[in-house]
């Protein structure tokens, strides 16, 4: 089957280890297939240069949606898939694009895709993972991302939103040190998207919301019927929000001296 009018990007750091995976369910597919790397020090970029299907532009990273949006003005052709290195596509996925990117027209702007997690090599299936999904099919003229450091996601606003039934496998970390370092990480910049809507940390921002995240994912979300992953899932990311407003109120006690 010849490719598809489609255009499939990836924004990448340090993804040697999982993105093949990635690739392969993807491959064939689209003759424009960008990777947008942010100076990778793993080899990453140099293991993709040397696939003849995929085209890696490396840049400088200066947040998420901007790396993302910068991607999307650059595509030729007018309907994206935007993958993190984490996912695969499935094969039902991939008919249902095909059998929409065959039709005269597409219903909506943007296409809702559900992500089946998977952590400590089994599928998650509670812990506030259940329901998971992402805006990852899209046109090119109709959708750019937010500005938010963390969890960014297409802005929707004034678009005609789909849903498609195929799904992506999502392997977001690849294992607990993984899984703290990136909790680590988005904590660091999610204290900068909440630095504007908290005046002040207090105990009950290094306390109570932590805590009560940690209710939410383990019992009102079902984490206990994940079994040992379900606890280790709410109780980092529970730690991360303790560290969102650690990070907080260390920045302003350091900027203020």
């Amino acid at each position: 089957m010849p490719p598809r009018p489609l255009s499939i990007i990836y924004t990448t750091f340090n993804e040697i280890d999982i993105i093949r995976r990635s690739l392969d369910s993807v491959a064939g597919w689209s003759d424009d297939l960008v990777v947008v790397d942010s100076f990778s020090t793993d080899g990453t970029a140099e293991l993709l240069a040397a696939s003849p299907e995929v085209d890696v532009v490396q840049r400088e990273y200066a947040g998420p949606s901007d790396q993302k949006n910068w991607a999307i003005a650059r595509a030729r052709h007018e309907w994206i898939l935007l993958l993190d290195a984490d996912e695969i596509v499935t094969p039902a996925l991939r008919a249902e694009i095909d059998q929409l990117l065959a039709a005269p027209e597409r219903p909506a702007d943007a296409y809702w895709i559900g992500r089946d997690n998977h952590f400590m090599g089994r599928r998650i299936y509670h812990s506030g993972w259940a329901g998971d999904k992402v805006v990852r099919f899209f046109h090119r003229d109709r959708a750019r991302y937010n500005t938010k450091q963390v969890h960014e996601e297409i802005d929707l606003t004034g678009l005609k939103v789909g849903k498609l039934t195929g799904r992506l496998l999502h392997y977001t970390f690849k294992d607990l040190d993984h899984f703290l370092d990136k909790t680590r990480r988005y904590a660091r910049w999610s204290a900068r998207d909440h630095a504007g809507r908290t005046p002040r940390v207090g105990a009950f921002h290094l306390l109570v919301k932590p805590v009560y995240r940690f209710f939410k994912h383990y019992v009102l979300q079902g984490g206990f019927r994940d079994g040992r992953e379900g606890l280790v899932i709410s109780m980092v990311l529970s730690y991360g929000v303790f560290l969102r407003y650690a990070y907080l109120m260390a920045d302003r006690r350091n900027s203020a001296s």
